[in-house]
């Protein structure tokens, strides 16, 4: 496939929210990382907060494999000390259809503790954004 970045306009809907983002893929090369971008936003970051790491881009005809990995330190909220955590994301988007499902497992930390330990999947919608 050609190393063209791939752009989309996708909306995530849960309940009464309804947001819409552009998510962009870059694929990789023999001598650059693959590289996501959420709103311009690069998914690759690390700092005081945690680290969060793109470790696998796959671009096929039909669909588009991400895998991801984020990890947080422990920290304190509201008097309440949290331990480590960490959220592993798959995400697969159906070219042609546009249908994108993710999958993310949550393990300790803050997220486990609002949103709870394990895996949750979810279904948003995606189209290829147009080309200006």
């Amino acid at each position: 496939m050609a190393a063209e970045p791939l752009v989309f306009t996708c909306t995530r809907s849960e309940k009464n929210y309804t947001e819409t983002y552009e998510l962009k893929v870059s694929p990789g090369s023999k001598n650059q990382k693959a590289k996501v971008f959420v709103d311009d936003r690069d998914l690759d970051q690390s700092d005081e907060l945690g680290r969060q790491v793109i470790k696998n881009v796959l671009v096929t005809e039909p669909t588009v494999l991400i895998s991801m990995e984020a990890h947080f330190p422990p920290e304190s909220f509201d008097g309440v000390q949290y331990g480590a955590g960490s959220v592993i994301t798959a995400i697969t988007i159906h070219r042609a259809t546009g249908q994108l499902r993710k999958a993310e497992t949550i393990r300790g930390g803050i997220l486990s503790a609002t949103l709870g330990e394990g895996t949750k999947t979810y279904q948003e919608q995606c189209a290829v954004a147009t080309k200006p």
